[in-house]
């Protein structure tokens, strides 16, 4: 017997969509939470984190050499390389010898972006899934006739 996503692929790959899409509002949001962040389980500030997708697709090519789309995943969650600010804030309790703190590396106005697209793109996928309901839908209204 099939599976449930061969016989309806499309709720398949936006259920891939939605699910890489909050992974990704979930690590938007913890970024948000540890902006201010200078003490880390890793030890130093806080790096930010990102998210990474892949496509998944199904063993089969279908005709005219179209890749068989399965949908997204969230391969891995990695951190931000990038420089940490440092900020003179001479009382502070992480401070260096010339007053300095390294602070996280997030960027408040960048996240609020992330999030919102991230937001977006799960409710398109949302969107999509119910279109393909409401379509199933009359094409089994369709067949009952």
């Amino acid at each position: 017997m099939p599976a449930f996503t061969d016989l309806f692929p499309g709720f398949a790959v936006s259920g891939s969509g939605m699910t890489a899409e909050r992974l990704r509002m979930e690590v938007v949001a913890n970024n948000i939470a540890n902006a201010h962040a200078t003490r880390s389980a890793n030890g130093g500030p806080f790096r930010r984190q990102d998210v990474v997708f892949a496509e998944v697709l199904g063993g089969a090519v279908r005709p005219g050499g179209v890749p068989d789309l399965r949908g997204v995943q969230a391969v891995e969650v990695v951190e931000d390389q990038s420089e940490l600010p440092r900020v003179y804030m001479p009382g502070h309790p992480d401070a260096d010898a010339e007053g300095f703190v390294r602070m996280p590396n997030v960027q408040l106005p960048i996240e609020m972006v992330n999030l919102i697209t991230a937001s977006r793109a799960y409710e398109a996928n949302l969107r999509a899934a119910q279109t393909f309901r409401q379509m199933s839908e009359q094409a089994l209204g369709l067949l009952r006739g």
